[in-house]
């Protein structure tokens, strides 16, 4: 397992991140903790979660996951081996039944890191994440910008900024990053951060696999001359690209069979041809073809950790073991033709 520093911190991450977002829906609790204790072992130190975890978001499991992690935290005492992240839930249909009144503003602010913190059993946050924008733009799947003139309601990112401010001086977080960020939303956090010498955003999370590369449109680069770097969710594109829902195949107990709401990576047929001719190259390369997804993401330099998810250890072992997993110019070039012949088939 390999180490990265990201800028403007002293965080090491590794390479790979624990993801959460399975624990109190499809993981119990006891499951959770033989992940954390497999990861860890494995050299695994990147822990992310999120306020509105697990997924599907629900009124009567929201906030589960952090409760289960704040469980092993408490019974494990590794707590100062690893570094916690979560994130806070903006306005939106997914998180209405959080908070009243919701937005990115002091009040909602502080009240999530403060129930954050009390189910995580810490009395700090290592990393603290925008979850979503709290305004009018194009994330979750949405490719194009709608422009809207009259009535937008959100928090100005400059009272943002301030609120997390303040808890940086409290203690309570260490460092801020975003997640679901526009190249737009990213600069501003930065400008506004230099100019008003506030905490700078040192991460951004989000989506990045094979089938969606669009954060190599506008992101990328400020990832690179800004020293931004990704925490990639998403790696597997739900799992599509282990080629287990090919040739409209449903495994029992699976995300998408448990789940048809999640249609972002099968609901076109562009999707499914991608994922096949993906599939196929890895097996034309002797490869796993979720090992050579995984290897994909966390080879490139933008990448700070690639934030990996499991059901089951069998599918955590195989989706660690990616590290040992090589992409060689020869299947670079490959994946590059294919990338042209598939644009964007699932932003």
């Amino acid at each position: 397992m390999e180490y990265r520093r990201i800028p403007h911190s002293n965080l090491e991450v590794s390479e790979l991140c624990l993801g959460t977002m399975t624990w109190g829906e499809q993981n119990t609790q006891a499951e959770a903790f033989s992940q954390l204790d497999y990861a860890i072992g494995e050299g695994i130190n990147f822990i992310d979660t999120a306020e509105m975890y697990p997924v599907p978001p629900k009124a009567d499991t929201q906030g589960e996951t952090e409760r289960i992690l704040g469980n092993y935290l408490k019974k494990s005492g590794h707590r100062d081996k690893l570094i916690i992240a979560t994130k806070v839930s903006a306005p939106g249909p997914k998180s209405d039944f959080i908070r009243p009144d919701m937005a990115l503003d002091w009040r909602n602010i502080h009240q999530a890191v403060d129930t954050s913190l009390e189910r995580l059993k810490i009395d700090t946050i290592d990393l603290y994440q925008i979850h979503w924008p709290d305004r009018n733009t194009n994330f979750f799947g949405e490719l194009c910008y709608q422009q809207v003139d009259d009535n937008e309601q959100q928090t100005p990112i400059i009272e943002t900024l301030e609120a997390l401010a303040s808890l940086v001086t409290a203690g309570k977080i260490r460092y801020i990053g975003v997640s679901n960020e526009t190249p737009w939303g990213l600069m501003k956090y930065l400008q506004l951060a230099e100019k008003h010498d506030l905490p700078r955003v040192i991460s951004v999370q989000n989506p990045y696999n094979l089938l969606n590369r669009s954060f190599e449109v506008g992101m990328a680069e400020i990832s690179h001359r800004e020293e931004v770097p990704l925490l990639a969710y998403s790696p597997l594109a739900f799992g599509t690209l282990t080629g287990k829902y090919l040739d409209d195949k449903w495994p029992q107990g699976a995300r998408l069979t448990l789940f048809k709401r999640f249609s972002r990576y099968t609901g076109t047929q562009i999707a499914l041809e991608a994922t096949k001719a993906y599939v196929e190259l890895a097996r034309e390369f002797k490869l796993s073809p979720a090992q050579m997804s995984l290897a994909f993401v966390t080879s490139r330099k933008f990448v700070a950790s690639n934030i990996i998810g499991a059901t089951d250890l069998k599918q955590l072992k195989e989706n660690i073991d990616s590290i040992n997993t090589c992409i060689s110019p020869e299947l670079m070039i490959r994946l590059d033709e294919l990338a042209q012949i598939y644009r964007l088939p699932c932003p």
